[in-house]
């Protein structure tokens, strides 16, 4: 077990910090003991996806925490902010059965890592002023990535990296972690979070801490997601539509495509399969796919090709019945950005 242990009453075997004041008296402790902490932010809902990056937060770190907080700003008035499913009795069981076995270093004894405590805050401890889902009704202190947040997923959700890089920007500052991890599919968001602690000069985490790590997948490809739970069964047997849709434009792109050539084949999938989803009685509608360079998050030009030197962002979103899925593929040299 870890070394730091909280002084809040725990669930299963993992201390549930249920307070700004306990994270901090638990984060002080950690300091104290030189240990390094690794850290993965949650909305909760936690899948198979979330749990591959507490592993690897366990690998690599004395200790890891996991926040557990569905964050208001970043939902529109219009989106799921009331259902969004909340779930922490199942979450925290989850959580108690990830164990890794480790070697800390040449010559010392393996070790056994389990998660080491929750964050749950509240909503006043992360918004001590308060908050409402309207923008221009919001009081307080918020983050913008100017110049990064109104493509690809921006373009649909103009607010949502908002409330992203304010809530995430607080939760850093509570944790302090040494290393935190995020997952390939929101792909925009954790590239954007890499800058934004590179922007703001921070230590913890670092730029270079800031882990992006490979989208965890269903057996038939579909990105795990908790929103995936709304999908009901019809609904669930058309989703991996956007996956085959992806990889159709990275067939193509790979075959030496140009970028229109290869959305091209992308939107004809798609729409065969709207066709076919619709006699069945599921009802999808496409939000859009596209490709951005892996910097800028700019639309690239209709005539580019693939090429050694350039990473692009091949991404995409569909309603499945009342569900928005979302997924991605990153076309060239992948290490630049998953570390």
């Amino acid at each position: 077990m870890s070394e730091v242990s909280a002084p809040e009453p725990s669930i299963g075997t993992i201390p549930v910090l249920g307070s700004l004041q306990a994270l901090r008296e638990w984060r002080a402790a950690a300091f104290d003991a030189r240990q390094t902490v690794g850290f993965v932010p949650t909305m909760g809902a936690l899948h198979d996806g979330h749990l591959s990056l507490v592993r690897r937060s366990l690998q690599e770190n004395d200790l890891t925490v996991i926040s557990i907080f569905v964050n208001p700003a970043q939902f529109a008035p219009h989106e799921d902010l009331a259902t969004y499913p909340r779930t922490l009795p199942s979450d925290l069981a989850s959580l108690s059965t990830v164990v890794e076995t480790v070697t800390p270093g040449e010559g010392q004894a393996q070790a056994v890592r389990t998660p080491s405590a929750v964050f749950v805050p509240s909503v006043k401890d992360m918004y001590p002023s308060g908050i409402v889902q309207d923008v221009a009704e919001q009081k307080g202190t918020f983050i913008e990535v100017k110049g990064f947040s109104h493509q690809m997923e921006g373009k649909s959700r103009p607010t949502f990296f908002r409330g992203v890089a304010t809530v995430v920007t607080k939760l850093f500052n509570a944790v302090q972690p040494t290393s935190a991890y995020f997952g390939q599919k929101d792909i925009q968001q954790a590239c954007l979070l890499r800058r934004l602690v590179r922007d703001l000069l921070m230590v913890h985490p670092a730029p270079e801490n800031l882990h992006i790590v490979p989208t965890h997948r269903h057996e038939d490809g579909l990105a795990m997601s908790s929103r995936n739970a709304y999908l009901t069964p019809p609904e669930r047997a058309v989703a991996i539509t956007l996956c085959k849709a992806l990889r159709e434009a990275q067939s193509a792109w790979d075959e030496g495509c140009s970028k229109s050539e290869a959305l091209a084949r992308a939107g004809a999938l798609v729409n065969g399969a709207i066709s076919a989803s619709s006699a069945a009685g599921v009802a999808m509608r496409l939000d859009y796919i596209e490709m951005n360079d892996s910097e800028t998050f700019e639309v690239v030009s209709d005539d580019v090709r693939k090429s050694e030197d350039k990473l692009v962002i091949l991404s995409g979103a569909l309603w499945v019945g009342k569900t928005r899925l979302i997924d991605n593929i990153l076309l060239g040299d992948y290490s630049r950005i998953l570390v």
